[in-house]
């Protein structure tokens, strides 16, 4: 398939001709099975210019030492642990790292309360089983596995969610480089070029603390929130607009007063006080991150484009605000009207923003959730 033809181009669809140029270009030691130096992996995620003319664009706005931390870690035969709170990041800056070494960013454990151990090792085609018996080739192997005897980069998303005897499931793994399949007899070991990249958090409800045990295994690296204000509009903005452009919305890519206006209330609200400092705030029960912002400059470019005249503004701004902020009926909700009466209101050039949050309340979308 194409990328025109998928909602959701994998990274290494979406960047195949910068992938491929970095490739040609580069001209420094590579480790094994990589596709690129270590020193090319970092200049296609953070970006820069190739000595053709070619521009690499930036795939993760932070610290240049982070990630030159993250890639020298692949290196090893430490695994990676990537760490932050939701919306910093991690999965993104997991699946460039993954299309930039091995050029397949899709061998993926999705972590959830119902993550079961064959996920991470292997399963059975049982219909071979029984009629053939134990075999190899009745064996279906997990992404974890594939990765293994190709000598890919695996990734596992939200490792902490995961119960906490399918997280072990990876001491073996990650300390032998070996799979033992004890039905056929079988200690599967890893080629050169395996790793696994795995990404945790530990702010929503139902993460499950790792043992000691699996925690020496990675090296942790914690991604930080955007350091300024100016840093996550530059974010949101570039990816409300990548998600325009693939949702093939009928609306102008967002301003960025726009952007800046809900990178601001996110962070105050976050942060607990105003930009200025001289109003202390409540902060919601939600995280309020920088995906969030983005989904709210998506969802309200949808609407503008589809409902309105395609411009973003204050009335398509409103509806996203409130569902992102108001997570719990009651306490949220108080929050909320507090920050649209000491904040807001005060705030001429928001004026309109406040008259289109009010008109949401008073039109029967009320904050409350009801």
């Amino acid at each position: 398939m194409t990328t025109e033809t998928v909602l959701r181009p994998a990274a290494e669809q979406q960047y195949a001709a910068e992938l491929a140029a970095l490739a040609a270009a580069d001209d420094r030691p590579r480790p094994p099975r990589w596709r690129m130096s270590p020193q090319a992996v970092v200049t296609y995620v953070l970006g820069g210019t190739l000595p053709d003319g070619t521009v690499i664009t930036p795939k993760y706005v932070g610290s240049r030492r982070l990630v030159e931390v993250a890639v020298g870690t692949l290196v090893t035969d430490r695994a990676l642990l990537l760490v932050g709170v939701p919306g910093t990041a991690k999965s993104w800056l997991s699946e460039h790292l993954a299309a930039a070494v091995s050029g397949d960013s899709t061998l993926v454990v999705q972590g959830t309360a119902g993550t079961s151990e064959e996920s991470v090792r292997y399963g059975w085609n049982y219909a071979r089983l029984i009629a053939e018996g134990p075999s190899e080739a009745a064996l279906v192997p997990s992404p974890v596995l594939r990765a293994m005897r190709t000598g890919a980069v695996a990734r596992v998303e939200e490792l902490s969610r995961m119960p906490a005897e399918v997280q072990d499931s990876f001491i073996t793994i990650l300390s032998e480089k070996a799979l033992p399949v004890p039905e056929l007899n079988l200690h599967i070991q890893a080629v050169p070029g395996f790793t696994v990249i795995a990404t945790a958090n530990d702010r929503d409800r139902g993460v499950n603390q790792m043992s000691s045990a699996l925690a020496r295994r990675f090296n942790t690296v914690v991604l930080p929130p955007p350091a300024t204000e100016d840093d996550e509009v530059r974010i949101v903005s570039s990816r409300a607009g990548q998600l325009g452009r693939a949702l093939q919305l009928p609306a102008e890519p967002p301003a960025l007063d726009e952007v800046r206006r809900v990178v601001r209330i996110f962070r105050e609200l976050r942060n607990g006080s105003t930009v200025d400092g001289r109003t202390q705030l409540k902060s919601p029960s939600g995280s309020l991150s920088t995906a969030e912002a983005i989904s709210v400059i998506a969802g309200g470019m949808a609407q503008a484009g589809h409902f309105g005249d395609g411009t973003l503004g204050a009335d398509e701004l409103a509806s996203g605000l409130l569902g992102a902020v108001v997570k719990d009926r009651v306490s949220d909700s108080a929050v909320w009207r507090e920050y649209l009466e000491a904040v807001v209101k005060e705030r001429v050039q928001w004026r309109d923003l406040y008259r289109a949050c009010q008109d949401l309340d008073t039109s029967g979308y009320s904050v409350s959730g009801a």
